[in-house]
């Protein structure tokens, strides 16, 4: 009962909280009429569409790196607790860069990381 009434307290606070922020940035917050209507408000006039198109090679790399950042935060509690592995979780480690190596032939093979 007494950890529920400390739960209703933070709640009730931090609720207090996100509303006495928006209510104090209504108020001391810079108020503008003059860009505010455009769709960027840095100040500037447009002078261009806003709509630029990306080449695909940019997207291969994101997605390449997206995969390999994802993966390589996986091996972190491995790495952390090296010390104290038996053998399943050493053949499940190398699975794992097996199949990261194998990411990566892939995408040499097809020649995702080439920049053309």
């Amino acid at each position: 009962m007494n950890n529920l009434f400390f739960l209703l307290v933070f709640i009730v606070l931090s609720a207090i909280f996100a509303i006495a922020s928006i209510i104090s940035a209504l108020f001391v917050g810079y108020h503008s009429d003059d860009v505010d209507d455009s769709i960027y408000e840095c100040g500037m006039k447009l002078f261009n569409d806003a709509k630029i198109q990306f080449d695909v090679k940019f997207l291969k790399f994101a997605l390449m790196f997206l995969i390999f950042d994802v993966e390589t935060i996986f091996l972190f509690p491995f790495a952390v607790s090296v010390n104290e592995v038996n053998l399943y979780v050493l053949i499940e480690i190398i699975i794992f860069v097996l199949m990261l190596l194998f990411t990566l032939f892939y995408a040499i093979r097809k020649n995702i990381l080439r920049w053309q």
